[in-house]
């Protein structure tokens, strides 16, 4: 699989609406970021070989909803932890969640299935998505991601994606534990 050099740049070549507009935010904020661009990726065993690259575990990101679609919960995890929903219902205090649907995902998000990040949250200018990170993951140093397409990844520190990036999108965050099993 193709994985570039780790660059701390902005791409100068033309990007998704997305991935622009994390770019656009990463700057606005100050914020500093190393990047890697890939072939795409499909599985969180692809996502390990980036992650090496970038030397931290690319999370896990996950779209979620009440069974009626009251609720939308973008769930970010450490990537070989496994969601089991009924613990993370629990952990969040929501009714029993399930995957959102792909037009959910990309009215929300901005994104399609396989390519949810915490940072697409730009998109949710309505704020209908609760942004939820797991204790382990909320605790790391580093965090790394997609930007909303899976061919390419960032890794930038933990607490400016949850003190300056999410709050400049309007969005707080819940740190909760999510258990993989009783």
């Amino acid at each position: 699989m193709y994985i570039s050099e780790i660059t701390n740049t902005f791409p100068s070549d033309e990007r998704s609406e997305t991935e622009s507009k994390v770019y656009e935010k990463l700057k606005e904020l100050g914020i500093d970021f190393e990047r890697v661009d890939n072939d795409s990726i499909s599985t969180m065993e692809e996502c390990a070989e980036v992650g090496e690259v970038l030397g931290t575990e690319i999370c896990k990101s996950i779209l979620a909803c009440t069974r009626n679609k009251s609720e939308y919960y973008l769930i970010i995890m450490p990537g070989e932890k496994r969601f089991v929903s009924k613990f993370a219902s629990k952990a969040i205090g929501a009714s029993r969640l399930s995957f959102a649907s792909a037009e959910d995902m990309e009215e929300l998000l901005g994104t399609t299935p396989g390519n949810a990040s915490p940072l697409a949250v730009i998109n949710d200018s309505d704020g209908r998505i609760k942004f939820v990170i797991d204790k382990e993951l909320a605790e790391a140093e580093y965090i790394a991601c997609n930007v909303g397409v899976n061919t390419t990844h960032i890794k930038l520190k933990t607490k400016d994606l949850t003190e300056r990036y999410l709050p400049s999108a309007d969005h707080e965050v819940m740190i909760v534990e999510i258990k993989e099993e009783e």
